[in-house]
């Protein structure tokens, strides 16, 4: 399969592709990190969505989209930020691609462009971290898990009314420059459940 990854410079589901044989590419205005920029395209990914490809997996930025801001949903500038956020996210729904999966945490993508198709977390495939992810699927099944995990519990809650109960984090809950952009990379075991469980439908 031709096999479009939008919005990804890690390259861990372009690699998880590439391992069995698809010709997949990463895209993303960024460089990659992935250690293959000849599988990588450094573009505006709307500028490639006609290219021909079989199936697109994409990773829209989030920040003006989860609901993990809603603190500051109504601060001076949001709404316009919020609003192109989910322009981008429509044009990506709507690319003439036969199958599309996008990922994203909840947010306002559901259901103001359409419904989630499902929600997935890494402790399902096999990597001990939590992530609350939804994938919206766009002719593709339901993502299988593969191996359920327990996750890592990295603390408990010391006041309210969760006092007591586990804090089921990741690493990157700490601030960084790098937060966002380390926060944002698939898990090993999705990329690899990705290719091996959508990388064997056949193509149109």
């Amino acid at each position: 399969m031709k096999v479009l990854i939008a919005c990804e410079e890690s390259q861990e589901v372009c690699k998880a592709f590439r391992d069995l044989g698809h010709e997949a590419f990463s895209c993303d205005t960024q460089e990659c990190s992935g250690g293959h920029p000849k599988w990588h395209i450094q573009d505006d990914i709307l500028k490639h969505l006609k290219d021909g490809w079989d199936l697109m997996i994409a990773h829209p930025p989030c920040t003006f989209l989860s609901y993990a801001g809603t603190s500051v949903w109504n601060k001076e500038g949001r709404l316009r930020k919020r609003l192109d956020a989910l322009e981008f996210f429509a044009k990506l729904w709507e690319a003439p691609i036969d199958k599309i999966c996008i990922e994203n945490p909840m947010g306002c993508a559901s259901p103001t462009i359409s419904k989630y198709s499902q929600i997935i977390q890494p402790y399902y495939f096999g990597d001990t971290e939590s992530k609350r992810t939804c994938l919206w699927l766009k002719n593709l099944p339901l993502l299988k898990h593969t191996k359920i995990v327990k996750p890592k519990i990295y603390a408990y809650y010391k006041r309210g009314k969760k006092k007591g109960k586990p804090i089921y984090g990741n690493d990157y809950l700490k601030f960084s420059e790098d937060r966002g952009k380390i926060r944002s990379k698939t898990y090993p075991g999705i990329a690899k459940a990705m290719a091996e469980q959508w990388g064997k439908l056949s193509q149109k």
